[in-house]
């Protein structure tokens, strides 16, 4: 009896998590988690070779993302030569890169957000045809949940 109990258990948990992993919403995003992988190595490629370049030179120095603070008091050539020599470094340009990449991602977000909201159909102005399609697609739902409960 308790076996039994527990084997169905598991193969509810596995069927609903069947349902929950392949729908089309869980596979959309994980289409959009590729897109946001491509598109954050195009934001950092954008800070570190066309933004920071030219931020660093206006500093005083070559590369921003070099420019940093050893903590054992020496003067080190490099972020590398630190590192190698194993100083502990507070790492201002790398994080300055960071905290530009971040911004940047934010306000693209943010305008794809601002676009997406505009478009969006007022429920008013929804003609009938389209009052119908909503309807048929709402029933279907319905329906597939009832199919759901009774599996």
């Amino acid at each position: 009896g308790h076996l039994k109990q527990q084997m169905g258990f598991v193969k509810k948990f596995f069927r609903d998590f069947k349902a929950f992993a392949f729908k089309e919403s869980a596979l959309d995003l994980a289409i959009g988690v590729i897109f946001g992988i491509a598109f954050g190595a195009i934001i950092s490629s954008l800070v570190a070779d066309i933004l920071m370049p030219p931020i660093g030179l206006a500093i005083g120095g070559g590369d921003f993302s070099s420019v940093f603070i050893p903590l054992d008091g020496n003067n080190y050539s490099s972020l590398v030569e630190a590192k190698e020599a194993g100083a502990a470094t507070i790492n201002i340009g790398v994080f300055m890169n960071t905290v530009l990449n971040f911004l940047i991602v934010a306000l693209c977000l943010f305008c794809i957000t601002k676009c997406a909201n505009h478009k969006k159909v007022d429920p008013l102005l929804i003609g009938e045809d389209d009052q119908l399609i909503e309807v048929l697609g709402r029933l279907s739902d319905v329906l597939e949940n009832m199919e759901t409960k009774n599996a």
